[in-house]
């Protein structure tokens, strides 16, 4: 009895192996310039503009409220239903789907037909990045998710709702469906795998969104960090949606629990595997995306001192325009009166204003001699003086007493 068991532990570990080796040399392909170049190649926008933000919340719903249900059936609760978090408006989204049901459609009988039939994830990548060759790569990702979002979706509803609802019972019946009870212990590294796998994913698609969103005014796709950020999108692009593949095979191999699937970790492993390289994807992004809001940010400060350059050397009717470029306001703010009770920059009109720059740390003797000094001027001069001050202080230890 014991060689047989020894020689099926042998052939599994070097089935795994093989899915190891297999994987490792699809990851390095990824990222060579022949790989690159057949990504690129499906890439032939013709400049549609497609609202993603309102189809990433509701997809965000979508997932987020899925997972932690897992997560509460693997430990032995009964599923349940939340109230959706709607963060946005039905028309918003209604407008951003207007036209791209189809699409989003398309691609959920894509990755379900191949999926069911075993195909390759790597050739109905391809081919989805094919079907999507008109739009953008945020849309790319975003659209894929869409239809993700719905297969997983529709999914999950049958799951939760079939021990209390006679037509849900009869569609998992038909579908052969999982107790997922009755199996937790055996899927739970399974479900692991794939929510951590799907928060990567949300991660990278939001990154690449973000991307999109950068002023063009104060940083230039030509230029690093942007310009290295757009290169790596196509590739981020290409295992978004091949991670989208690889978890509707995980979906599909639940229908019929077939044994040979509860039994295997080889699915487990290749969505830890896409997690950790997603996720990878997404730290790289993040650290570029990082470096653009610097650089805006410098470009924005510089501006800002280009701005109020020109303005201090023009001539003014009043002290207003200046004051107001200082604290950079368009039509007017408020200051605090020593006694803490807030009044509009207008009371500076016309008056001869004395600016204080200091931190916090101001002696009560510095305090005592500006005071004097203020109301020595105030009495033997006919001009009117006011004396504001300034504090430097770090974002960090603001309060209400600041």
């Amino acid at each position: 009895m014991a060689a047989p068991i020894s020689f099926s532990l042998s052939s599994l570990a070097s089935k795994s192996q093989q899915l190891v080796r297999n994987e490792r040399r699809m990851f390095a392909a990824s990222d060579d310039g022949a790989m690159m170049k057949q990504i690129q190649s499906t890439h032939a926008p013709d400049g549609r503009v497609v609202d993603v933000k309102p189809i990433l919340q509701v997809i965000e719903n979508v997932l987020h409220h899925i997972i932690p249900n897992i997560d509460h059936a693997m430990k032995g609760g009964t599923g349940h239903i939340d109230a959706l978090n709607d963060l946005t408006t039905s028309s918003a989204v209604d407008g951003a789907l207007d036209a791209l049901a189809y699409i989003v459609h398309k691609i959920c009988c894509e990755v379900s037909c191949k999926c069911s039939g075993g195909g390759d994830a790597h050739a109905t990548t391809m081919g989805i990045l094919n079907m999507l060759s008109s739009y953008s790569w945020d849309a790319k990702v975003v659209l894929t998710l869409a239809a993700f979002a719905v297969n997983f979706g529709e999914f999950w509803l049958i799951v939760q709702l079939c021990t209390s609802n006679s037509l849900a019972k009869s569609v998992a019946l038909l579908k052969q469906l999982p107790d997922l009870l009755e199996h937790s212990p055996t899927l739970k590294p399974h479900f692991d795998a794939l929510n951590k796998l799907i928060n990567a994913m949300i991660d990278v698609t939001k990154c690449i969104v973000e991307f999109t969103e950068l002023p063009s005014e104060f940083i230039s796709i030509d230029v690093p960090p942007l310009s290295t950020a757009m290169a790596h999108i196509p590739t981020a692009t290409y295992w978004i949606i091949w991670s989208v593949v690889a978890c509707a095979a995980q979906i599909t191999g639940l229908v019929g629990m077939r044994h040979e699937f509860i039994t295997s970790t080889s699915e487990a492993w290749e969505l830890s595997s896409l997690a950790h390289k997603v996720s990878s994807i997404h730290e790289h992004l993040q650290s570029l995306l990082h470096l653009c809001y610097e650089r805006i940010d410098e470009k924005k400060l510089l501006e800002a001192f280009e701005d109020f350059k020109r303005t201090i050397e023009t001539p003014q009717m009043d002290n207003l325009k200046i004051l107001l470029k200082i604290f950079r306001k368009e039509e007017t703010c408020y200051l605090l009166n020593p006694d803490k009770t807030e009044v509009l920059i207008d009371v500076l009109r016309r008056k001869h204003v004395l600016l204080l720059i200091s931190d916090l740390d101001i002696s009560h003797e510095e305090i005592r001699v500006l005071e004097a000094l203020y109301k020595g001027e105030r009495v033997s001069s006919e001009l009117n003086y006011e004396i504001l001050w300034l504090p430097i202080v770090d974002r960090s230890t603001w309060n209400d007493d600041c």
